[in-house]
């Protein structure tokens, strides 16, 4: 049987999608500067909070991994009751919409928390910063999910999509930009001699700007595709759909993988300069020009995902960076020309998967659409950034452990095995587990026909819809 034949029929389907020639740059932009948002507490976290915890804070290294991955193991549990919960919201402002709004106070008073420094002693400072971390993952997931679930209703194209994440990539890349290049800076400013000072008062201003960010997030963006009213219940069902989903379920491992990646290098690099290179400043120039090497590398996604398809350029991306990664091994520590240029080949070969990955998580929620005749946008969000916060968790974890492992000590000159660990987490472990994805993604059945199909057939039957 065809795919076409396996189609359910368009009774009792209420999905409407109102027909444009394209979104405004207005809309793209705006709905990008909410990825700015949630990248200063991102990154403050992937880049610097396991750093802060044994440096500022003087937490035992393997004690502050074990808190990475405690409070993403409770980010993941929280994500899939907010893409359910968020799928059955009926406002006046939308089902996604709202929970930009409302939650982005909660977000950044929690960041500012976590980066603060109450003297409990070494058992207190442990509780103090699970508690602190897994609230502020709570309110991330409650903000960044609709957030992202909303790229998937504002337009129904998938070249669409392709085009606003990458405005939204653009911007994410903007705020990490700011976060990886300025936060010592900054800490520096605002903290002089005191450093958990400095933190703290950084954490206030990303607060301050992500409020500012969001509500224009929320202002200038409208959803479009709106979702069967037949979702109402049914819970198991929609559950039960996700898990016979081939697609996402290849997308939710190359989340994992991805992103278990992610995580072991960015904890990694501040590490890798202060112990290895010497130079710990010299991490804020290293994060700049990767980020733009990023930036600008992005705006190819668009046209290469129309030429070669979202999965080739997916693959040959994986494999081409990540061996890029792995040759960052190799410069000793005084050749940081090398350094340099390694890292911006790797980030310039790696850019154009990060809009396509969020393109086809929204491709694999319209073919459930397509299959089953029901959308559950935020739970194909929720249950997709659960497999990645797993990764970014399990990767945490494994940079804290294994620096115990390699016998690092806050602080000290390193021994000869701990300067080999802090360069293998930033490169070979990394490299290997991202060039893996390109595997998992030749078992990837979403190809550019189909998405044609599906879009096809999704906007006949809305056509229809409209027609009673």
């Amino acid at each position: 049987m065809s795919l076409r034949e396996n189609t359910p029929s368009t009774a009792g389907l209420t999905s409407q999608t109102q027909p444009r020639a394209g979104l405004t740059f207005k809309e793209k932009l705006g709905y990008g500067l909410g990825d700015t948002a949630s990248h200063f507490v991102w990154d403050m976290v992937g880049f610097w909070l396991l750093f802060f915890y044994t440096d500022v804070y003087k937490i035992p290294a393997a004690a502050a991994g074990t808190i990475m991955l405690i409070a993403r193991f409770w980010d993941m549990g929280i994500d899939p009751v907010i893409g359910l919960i968020s799928d059955r919201t009926r406002t006046r402002w939308g089902k996604f919409r709202p929970y930009i709004l409302f939650g982005a106070l909660p977000y950044a008073i929690l960041a500012v928390l976590a980066f603060s420094t109450p003297d409990f002693g070494v058992t207190g400072k442990i509780i103090y910063a699970c508690a602190t971390y897994a609230l502020l993952m709570t309110a991330y997931a409650a903000v960044n999910l609709p957030y992202s679930s909303l790229a998937a209703v504002m337009t129904g194209d998938t070249y669409e999509r392709a085009g606003l994440n990458t405005y939204r990539f653009i911007c994410a890349f903007s705020g990490m930009l700011v976060v990886g290049g300025l936060v010592l800076t900054l800490v520096k400013f605002l903290g002089g001699a005191d450093k958990a000072r400095g933190w703290q008062h950084t954490a206030i201003l990303f607060g301050f700007l992500s409020l500012v960010f969001f509500f224009i997030t929320f202002k200038t963006s409208k959803e479009r595709v709106q979702p069967l009213k037949s979702l109402e219940g049914s819970v198991g069902e929609d559950i039960g759909n996700l898990f016979k989903n081939p697609p996402w379920i290849i997308l939710a491992i190359v989340g994992i993988v991805s992103f278990v990646m992610f995580a072991v290098q960015n904890s990694a690099i501040a590490y890798y300069f202060k112990y290895y290179i010497g130079k710990e400043d010299n991490v804020q120039l290293f994060n700049v020009i990767g980020t733009v090497a990023l930036i600008v590398a992005l705006p190819f996604s668009k046209p290469l995902a129309r030429r070669f398809g979202n999965k080739n350029v997916f693959i040959a991306s994986s494999l081409i960076s990540g061996a890029f990664f792995i040759s960052l091994y190799l410069p000793g520590e005084k050749d940081i020309i090398t350094v340099y240029a390694l890292n911006i080949l790797a980030k310039m070969a790696y850019a154009p998967a990060v809009p396509l990955l969020w393109t086809m998580i929204a491709d694999s929620a319209d073919y459930s659409e397509w299959k089953t005749g029901r959308r559950a946008t935020g739970l194909y969000f929720s249950a997709a950034t659960f497999a990645q916060k797993a990764g970014w968790g399990i990767g945490a974890a494994i940079a804290g452990w294994l620096l115990t492992a390699f016998n690092y000590v806050p602080n000290a000159v390193q021994t000869e095995r701990a300067l080999m660990g802090i360069k293998l987490l930033i490169s070979v472990i990394p490299g290997i587990l991202y060039m893996s994805c390109a595997i998992f993604m030749f078992f990837y059945s979403i190809d550019s026909k189909t998405t044609d199909l599906m879009k096809k057939d999704l906007d006949t039957r809305r056509e229809k819809e409209r027609g009673r």
